[in-house]
């Protein structure tokens, strides 16, 4: 008999539902049961096995533990230990998802006093493809619990939020790590899923188109000449940045060579379309969670017009897999972010867009706001903590029902009017009214031209916003925020800063960008 690799010692359960326990086993039945120290049975669960697989489904647990799980077959009998009752979260994602908490601005701190909070981790085992290198890892993995060795590779972003989630809840909160780094939405989609609509379909087509006649000996060669040249530069690059004062892209590429990531497309790459949905994410389905945190949209930037649809996708996807729609789906908008010398290509507007419309129309989702975290220069900004703890407060807010939507929510975009030459803007969730922390304006106002101007701004009171400017007369649409990297000046009174938001959706604010204007 075996069980998921995510069954082991240290794991957390999830209260409150049903808790799916699967595996394979030649037997024709299996047993799980979940009891105290003392051997007090708390709960029990019968399933018959089908072509030699199986999925025992115990009754809802209120949180608690520690306690033991047993599985049997009647020929063999597999037992973990110190195993909780309490809240389990997967996070997904890219590289700022996956950012490690010794890596983090905070992390030192935090690792020094881990060891008395109430979380707990498990990494999905990471390679591109099926590989014994991958079912090793499997075979090793473990729950995790927290100590200031091993949580040093746990998700930043990932532990603050699970801390402050425990805190509040006062019961033990479980991380699923399964994420991976500069991976587009399209690695965790299934290819059917990706297929059915025309809006998502390119990733799949294009990466097919480049491996229907690829000659797979030279595809390996030309793999093993990027993994040894890529891991040099990688090693360059990371010292070049940490030893110099003003490190930019450019002198890096000038004095290291030409950035080969992410490699020959083909089988074996992880940034293929439904690669890492297949490998990883189906390796951890149907885990009961309470649900998903999601970190990701940077890769996608190539084609920011059809995120909206690719992240709708997933979303679709992943709780059809766990077989329920009504699965919690937070999302972490993008921060600021541009390379020094960099031209502003506004594609990272469009993610947020996506991003914020996601929230906006697919139910039980919610969204932390993140604009100020960025850092310019640096694709991963290391302060993880704001940005777990915005998450925390959407979740305590929309799933835990502990606060309210003051608390947890920032500043968005409600309405506009025209009156005069000015346009009315009017901001929901700013309880007070808003507060402004330095003049750095960021409001642009365009014409039925749809030109943007970098417009003037004044503060009306009670979330009204006047915005005009000399060059427009008659404005009709407006936007905020509208670039890849700017400071943020206008926050709530829960310091939460207002989010990007454009009027109007067909404002054809991408192609009309007049730079000098």
């Amino acid at each position: 008999m075996r069980l998921a690799y995510v069954f082991t010692d240290h794991m957390v359960l999830q209260r409150g539902k049903q808790i799916a326990v699967w595996g394979e086993t030649d037997e024709e039945n299996v047993r799980a049961k979940i009891t105290e120290d003392g051997g007090n049975e708390l709960c029990i669960a019968r399933a018959a096995t089908s072509d030699g697989k199986f999925c025992v489904c115990l009754p809802p647990m209120e949180a608690g533990g520690p306690y033991e799980l047993t599985v049997s077959d009647g020929r063999e009998k597999i037992k973990f230990s110190d195993v909780m009752i309490g809240e389990v979260w997967l996070a997904g994602g890219q590289s700022n998802m996956e950012l490690e908490l010794s890596n983090s601005a905070e992390g030192e701190e935090e690792l020094s006093k881990i060891e008395g909070e109430n979380v707990r981790y498990y990494y999905v085992p990471k390679e591109p493809w099926e590989n014994d290198e991958l079912k090793k890892k499997e075979e090793e993995s473990t729950w995790e619990r927290p100590d200031a060795e091993a949580s040093k590779k746990w998700s930043a972003v990932a532990f603050h939020f699970a801390k402050n989630v425990s805190r509040k809840l006062g019961v033990t909160v479980g991380i699923i790590g399964c994420n991976w780094g500069g991976t587009s939405a399209s690695c965790w989609i299934s290819r059917h899923k990706q297929l059915e609509s025309q809006k998502t379909d390119s990733y799949v087509r294009e990466y097919d188109e480049i491996v229907e006649h690829q000659d797979m000996d030279e595809y390996l060669r030309e793999r093993e000449h990027y993994l040894a040249y890529q891991a040099e530069f990688d090693k360059n690059v990371s010292n070049y940045y940490a030893t110099h004062e003003n490190p930019t892209w450019d002198e890096a590429l000038e004095l290291f060579g030409e950035n080969l990531y992410p490699g020959p497309v083909g089988p074996y790459n992880e940034h293929r379309p439904a690669g890492l949905y297949e490998v990883l994410l189906k390796k951890v389905c149907p885990y009961s969670l309470r649900g998903f945190l999601y970190y990701q949209g940077e890769e996608d930037d190539r084609k920011p017009d059809t995120y909206y649809e690719l992240l709708r996708a997933l979303i679709e996807q992943w709780r059809e897999d766990w077989e329920d729609d009504s699965l919690p789906f937070l999302i972490v908008q993008l921060p600021g972010f541009a390379n020094v010398g960099e031209k502003d290509f506004k594609n990272w507007p469009l993610i947020r867009d996506a991003q914020m419309r996601a929230y906006e129309t697919v139910k039980n989702t919610g969204i932390a706001i993140t604009i100020e975290c960025g850092e310019y220069g640096n694709i991963h900004p290391t302060k993880k903590e704001t940005v777990g703890k915005r998450l925390a407060l959407q979740a305590l807010c929309h799933v835990y029902h502990q606060i309210g939507e003051g608390e947890a929510a920032g500043p968005m975009y409600d309405s506009c009017y025209v009156a005069g030459n000015c346009l009315m803007i009017k901001i929901k969730n700013c309880p007070g009214g808003l507060i402004e922390r330095n003049n750095v304006g960021g409001f642009e106002i365009a014409g039925a031209d749809k030109v943007y101007r970098r417009a003037n701004y004044q503060m009306m009171g009670d979330g009204l916003i006047s915005v005009s400017s000399p060059a427009v007369s008659a404005p009709k649409y407006a936007r905020y925020l509208w670039c890849n990297y700017q400071e943020v000046g206008i926050f709530g009174r829960n310091g939460i800063p207002l989010a990007p938001f454009r009027t109007s959706r067909g404002d054809g604010s991408k192609a009309s960008f007049d730079e000098e204007k």
